[in-house]
């Protein structure tokens, strides 16, 4: 009997031993799983914010590159990845900290929508690399264009002068020009009532630019009161019509050639000093006056 109660005291004192260790790793195995939940969930509201971060500045990403991109298809593709880049963080926001197959899904979001953005940047790269040549070209083909015009404008001037300085230089020049008055008989008159007619002698120079052939001379007697004396017709000068007194067609060859030309004249002559004027291809190319009592 004595036996038996020790037997049973001992027994009861296992059981309790053993509910006490129950209960002792029982409390000790809840805390550690508090614990461990408590990580995770800080784990998971870091992952979430550093998704949400990055979903921020891959939005704000899109946004300055349709800034640079001017290609309408491209910048449509743009807008529709930004606008998947907002909603993924809209969804971001609404998960639960605890969502762990939320969270990993909207991370595998974030590396397509990188993946995405990476492609976009070398197109625009590309693209910016093609106008930063097509611009050179464009550059250089317009400075191309504005040195010929330069060139052209340069040139046509020289030809200008050239021509100016030609046509200078082939201009006929009458020298040794004599106007005579003379009386009926033919000799030399110096009384204005005694002239019949008037005598120019000149002599066209030489000149090897000047064109050869026969050429159109006219000459203009002006009386002291500068009207025309004894006007015989019209002619060119200096987009006018103006009157000559005579006119002669001689051959000039470019060696120096004499010329005389006779202006009769019947009119009423007054004292005082008479000019002549000789023209030939439209300009003046000599000149020469007397005196008459």
């Amino acid at each position: 009997m004595q036996q038996f109660k020790r037997l049973s005291r001992l027994v009861l004192t296992v059981l309790l031993s053993g509910a006490f260790a129950f209960t002792f790793f029982s409390c000790n195995n809840n805390q550690a799983d508090k614990e461990e939940l408590e990580n995770l969930r800080r784990l998971a509201e870091a992952d979430r914010e550093e998704l949400q971060q990055q979903y921020a500045e891959l939005s704000q990403e899109y946004e300055q590159m349709r800034q640079v991109v001017h290609d309408d298809s491209l910048l449509v593709q743009l807008e529709q990845e930004q606008r998947r880049a907002e909603q993924l963080i809209k969804e971001l926001r609404a998960a639960k900290a605890s969502d762990a197959a939320e969270i990993l899904r909207l991370k595998q979001e974030l590396e397509t929508v990188r993946a995405v953005l990476r492609d976009y940047i070398r197109q625009v790269d590309s693209l910016q690399q093609l106008n930063i040549a097509l611009t050179g070209e464009r550059d250089a083909a317009l400075e191309d264009a504005k040195q010929s015009r330069q060139r052209n404008q340069e040139l046509a001037t020289n030809n200008e002068q050239l021509r100016q300085t030609v046509e200078v230089a082939s201009q006929l020049n009458a020298t040794g020009v004599q106007l005579l008055a003379q009386k009926k008989n033919g000799k030399n008159a110096a009384k204005a009532k005694d002239v019949k007619r008037f005598v120019v002698n000149f002599a066209i120079a030489r000149n090897v630019t000047a064109s050869t052939g026969n050429r159109e001379v006219y000459v203009r007697l002006m009386k002291p009161n500068q009207e025309v004396a004894a006007a015989a017709g019209s002619m060119t000068y200096e987009g006018k019509q103006i009157q000559y007194s005579a006119r002669k067609t001689i051959e000039y060859d470019g060696e120096e050639t004499h010329a005389t030309l006779y202006i009769p004249t019947a009119e009423f002559l007054s004292a005082g000093t008479y000019s002549i004027y000789i023209f030939c291809d439209g300009q003046m190319i000599g000149s020469g006056k007397t005196t008459l009592q």
